[in-house]
């Protein structure tokens, strides 16, 4: 980090309340209280401390909680620097007592960021790309377990009223596009059955880039191994849409989100 400030704020980040220490370049203690996370009051510290000089603001935590205070440190235009975690817990070791308070953690945070430039890293472009990177991941990873649970769903409902329709569909098959699409208009055997072949064929056709035919055979020779209808069809074939329906809009947001990151991605290539 560049030399030059002449204040150093720590601030022990919390979930709605941080802590924030102010020290001078002699080490003199300018502000030492707890905050609010609140852009006013984040706002009105960073201000009043641009009355000593120039200010570089340190938080342990840049991402999800310390967010906001590098935002708003940013737009009163202070400089902004993070303690990495393992820097954090040496530098801890320098000073007496072993109780982890925010007050404490707060001053440890301004006093090396005074004492010890070279432990502070930038909160650059970089880092927040690899963050944005970090909760799309996550928020994808959400959107792939629920998928994988609403496809085990589609597939239980299957098996539990027509076993010979679900073979119909083994591995990805049950969520392509068509099948899915499929699945929502006519809901299950009776549906298909009521529509008919040459109907449920011409459907296909209108919403699929290659030949459907074979498919559309498999789905009716399946219906014709099994003559008996199981109890709970009717409510089964309820839901069997609305689970479509649900695995088609899951597909489509992690589209979304995989268009996001790739575009993160080209603006920010790997070196």
């Amino acid at each position: 980090m560049n030399q030059g400030f002449d204040v150093y704020c720590g601030l022990d980040v919390g979930k709605s309340e941080h802590h924030a220490t102010a020290l001078d370049r002699a080490g003199q203690r300018l502000f030492d209280r707890p905050l609010p996370q609140d852009e006013a009051k984040l706002r009105e510290l960073f201000s009043g401390l641009q009355q000593h000089g120039k200010v570089l603001m340190v938080v342990d935590q840049p991402n999800t909680i310390g967010a906001l205070p590098v935002a708003v440190a940013r737009d009163c235009g202070c400089e902004v620097a993070y303690l990495p975690g393992l820097a954090m817990r040496k530098a801890a070791d320098l000073y007496p007592g072993k109780s982890k308070t925010d007050a404490r953690d707060a001053f440890i945070i301004a006093e090396t960021a005074r004492s010890m430039p070279h432990t502070l890293r930038a909160v650059d472009r970089d880092s927040e790309v690899l963050s944005a990177l970090k909760v799309l991941s996550g928020f994808d990873a959400d959107l792939t377990h629920e998928c994988t649970r609403a496809i085990n769903r589609l597939r239980s409902l299957l098996l539990q009223i027509f076993p010979a329709l679900e073979r119909v569909f083994p591995g990805d098959v049950l969520t392509r596009a068509l099948v899915l699409d499929m699945l929502i208009k006519y809901a299950g055997p009776t549906g298909l059955r009521a529509a008919g072949r040459a109907n449920v064929l011409r459907w296909a056709r209108n919403h699929s880039r290659k030949d459907p035919a074979k498919l559309i055979e498999a789905v009716f020779t399946a219906l014709n191994e099994q003559t008996v209808t199981v109890t709970g069809t009717e409510a089964v074939e309820l839901v069997i849409p609305r689970v479509a329906g649900q695995i088609t809009e899951l597909k489509h947001q992690r589209a979304i989100v995989a268009a996001e990151v790739e575009k993160l991605l080209d603006d920010f290539p790997l070196r």
